[in-house]
């Protein structure tokens, strides 16, 4: 039925289309009825037109060949490989769905994906063995900090803080986004956690980590990441914030799979 009703819709757009294609043609035949400039004109609207219905006539055969057969080649066409590297998990790893989440941690999408969705996903999922999250760096340029703070979290990981690190700076976004001192922000937050500072300013400093950040982001983009939080759930691509529901859906289903 929602393969019917696409159909219907898209084939009446079509007819709307050929409409006005016949409707600007039959203009040409009154040539004195318009100067010349803006005959030009209406050919140039003429010939898009033409290129719009043969656009929409291909996406209605398309979907005339719909079904359930169609959507479930086209869901694993889209899904992709992707690979963990050494990045910090969560869960354990022989956990039959694995999500890998490319997030920048000056984005307040993903501020809000941490605050709102990820507990949900630890209670129901994470912790009950059923999923594993892998975390990866995709600092955004116009993100004047998130590659450091990228940094600050690897060098807690270093200190086997990571995630403790990842909700802080998450949860004080507010506090470093517009920060001139970012730097000395994440050492506070160092300190807060029971770090040793002397050593988390020394990997800080140093840009240690800066390549490894680099290259999750470089492995983002291969992967078709263009913008952040983006998800790959046993390499189903999820983008945005999306609600605890959107990722139940995927995982239930491959769950399912599994069985």
């Amino acid at each position: 039925m929602k393969e019917f009703i696409k159909i219907k819709s898209s084939a009446f757009l079509v007819g709307l289309v050929i409409a006005g294609v016949f409707f600007l043609a039959g203009l040409f035949t009154h040539e004195l009825i318009f100067p010349q400039p803006a005959l030009e004109e209406l050919k140039v609207q003429v010939s898009g037109l033409r290129q719009e219905v043969e656009k929409l006539s291909g996406e209605v055969a398309e979907l005339a060949q719909g079904g359930e057969e169609g959507e479930e080649t086209e869901e694993k066409a889209a899904r992709v490989k992707v690979d963990t590297d050494d990045d910090p998990a969560m869960g354990q790893l022989d956990a039959p769905v694995v999500i890998v989440e490319f997030s920048d941690y000056q984005c307040p999408y993903c501020g809000q994906f941490v605050e709102q969705t990820l507990p949900q996903i630890e209670r129901e999922y994470i912790e009950t063995g059923k999923a594993q999250l892998v975390f990866r760096d995709f600092p955004l340029s116009f993100h004047q900090h998130a590659e450091l703070a990228a940094r600050a979290a690897q060098c807690a990981y270093e200190q086997d803080s990571f995630w403790e690190m990842h909700d802080r700076i998450f949860s004080g976004q507010g506090e470093w986004s517009g920060s001139t001192e970012a730097g000395e922000v994440f050492a506070q937050y160092a300190g807060e956690l029971g770090l040793d500072q002397g050593e988390f300013r020394e990997c800080l400093d140093s840009a240690r980590y800066k390549e490894e950040v680099q290259a999750d982001f470089d492995d983002g983009v291969g992967y078709g990441v263009s913008g952040t939080p983006t998800f790959f759930v046993n390499g189903i691509k999820l983008v945005g914030a999306q609600p605890f529901s959107a990722f139940q859906k995927v995982i239930e289903s491959e769950l399912r799979e599994g069985d």
